[in-house]
């Protein structure tokens, strides 16, 4: 009897080792979800080349037909702009997430986050597996909207509830574990997409491990639900309810602080994730950095020997920012915390991102050095964006505020996926790209700089600790 009360004490639902237990299960929600966003950026020069043969070979069929029998051969001209065709598989995820995060907040807080995660869940599940599925252009397009229907809610339902468990304990400890999961799946996405397309003959099979990983998403929220369930009562739970959900009267009281921020942060986040969309074809086809290691062995080995030769492969090079994010990101939050700085910090990110897109761009320079600075600058800037939010907002406008720039934020990375696609398909090469990055830095860096003028006649109270 004795023991099975000391069992019951040593696993019960307020202590910490059951909180971070369910936070494993917590964090792997978003697992899935950010390794199926990547692996489509990470298989493109497969994907490139595949576009390539069968244009080759439709071409010379068509026009020796053409020449015999004066048959023409515009079939060839659907296969034509495929980078734009990828960029745009990105923007529809993030046209999605913008008519979802507009009321994402408000059905969490209907359903609450149990039945809202789950729903989210399947939604990624379900997006992925037409994704993986698609035979037309129209059917891709209409399985990643469904996946940033889910995606980008889901992780709004996952900050609920690691808020609900962790409130007043170790939630930024909390934050940062999660993060880490999630960057995680984006590692192994731009590390083994074109090991596993080679391996298995067909990108597709890569597609197929997206809808897998965000299988093991969904089973990790069943797990969670069913431990949520257990301990709702006896930790003395809160009631379930989203911290982004935005309320339109709210929109007008904002301050110029917060649009400053706000942004600079749809510019830099536009300047990231739109550049690493296409990067890993960047990569090879301008220093012809390979697909992946070469080795003899198991799959599973060539996967770890993939990881360990992460700075020799395109697609390695490319997860340099994503892994200094994972790595340096609660260091730096913590840095923020004690020296204060925050417009400063996003200055100084902004101005080191500039020079990396450009030398990018217009230099053979080894692309490693300007990708190990913008890690630094992806880094710096969101340690100290996102917590500057509630410190220029009221409070009771915080949730309309996140909201709404995330909102902001997705309609950036909306636009300019579709815009680096078609940049590339026009001019043949990705330099005209990469300035357009440039210049989105130095337009994140006006709006820090004016973030910094506002700061100052309201007391420096960005700048302190």
């Amino acid at each position: 009897m004795n023991q099975d009360s000391a069992g019951v004490s040593f696993f019960h639902p307020g202590t910490k080792l059951y909180r971070f237990t369910i936070l494993i299960f917590v964090a792997s929600l978003s697992f899935g979800s950010y390794f199926a966003y990547d692996i489509v950026g990470a298989i493109s020069p497969t994907i490139n080349q595949s576009v390539t043969d069968v244009r080759d070979i439709l071409s010379a069929y068509f026009s020796t037909i053409h020449t015999a029998y004066d048959v023409p051969f515009a079939i060839t001209q659907d296969l034509e702009g495929i980078r734009s065709i990828l960029g745009t598989l990105y923007s529809m995820y993030h046209v999605a997430a913008i008519v979802i995060v507009l009321f994402g907040g408000i059905l969490i807080d209907k359903l609450g986050t149990r039945r809202s995660s789950i729903l989210f869940s399947i939604l990624v599940l379900v997006g992925a597996a037409v994704v993986w599925l698609a035979e037309s252009m129209p059917v891709y397009m209409a399985g990643r909207f469904i996946f940033g229907a889910g995606s980008e809610p889901l992780i709004v339902a996952q900050s609920a509830i690691i808020a609900r468990w962790f409130k007043n304990k170790e939630i930024a400890l909390a934050f940062g574990i999660t993060l880490t999961v999630s960057r995680l799946g984006t590692m192994f996405a731009f590390n083994t997409g074109e090991l596993i397309s080679n391996t298995f003959g067909s990108f597709r099979y890569a597609l197929f491990a997206a809808v897998v990983a965000c299988l093991i998403s969904v089973v990790g929220n069943l797990i969670y639900i069913i431990m949520d369930r257990r301990g709702e009562k006896e930790a003395n739970l809160e009631d379930d309810v989203s911290s982004d959900k935005i309320v339109l009267s709210d929109i007008k009281k904002l301050k110029p602080g917060f649009w400053y921020v706000t942004l600079l942060c749809m510019t830099f986040y536009s300047a990231i994730f739109p550049f690493t969309a296409l990067s890993t074809d960047f990569f090879v086809e301008k220093w012809h950095i390979a697909k992946f290691a070469e080795t003899g062995g198991s799959f599973l080995a060539q996967v770890f020997n993939n990881f360990l030769h992460m700075f020799s492969t395109a697609g390695g090079v490319t997860s340099i920012v994503i892994f200094a994010s994972m790595i340096f990101a609660p260091f730096a939050g913590h840095l923020v915390d004690k020296i204060g700085k925050r417009a400063s910090l996003m200055i100084l990110g902004s101005l080191i991102m500039i020079p990396c897109h450009a030398l990018l761009g217009l230099t053979r320079i080894n692309p490693i050095i300007p990708m190990v600075f913008l890690g630094a600058a992806f880094v710096l800037v969101p340690a100290a964006m996102w917590p500057s939010v509630p410190l220029v907002v009221q409070k009771e406008r915080v949730g309309t505020a996140f909201g709404l720039m995330t909102a902001i934020q997705n309609i950036g990375l909306a636009v300019f996926p579709f815009l680096n696609g078609k940049l590339r398909d026009i001019t043949n090469s990705y330099t005209s790209s990469m300035l357009m990055f440039a210049l989105l830095g130095v337009a994140g860096l006006v709006f820090s700089v004016l973030m910094k003028k506002d700061d100052q006649k309201s007391g420096y109270v960005l700048e302190k600790p």
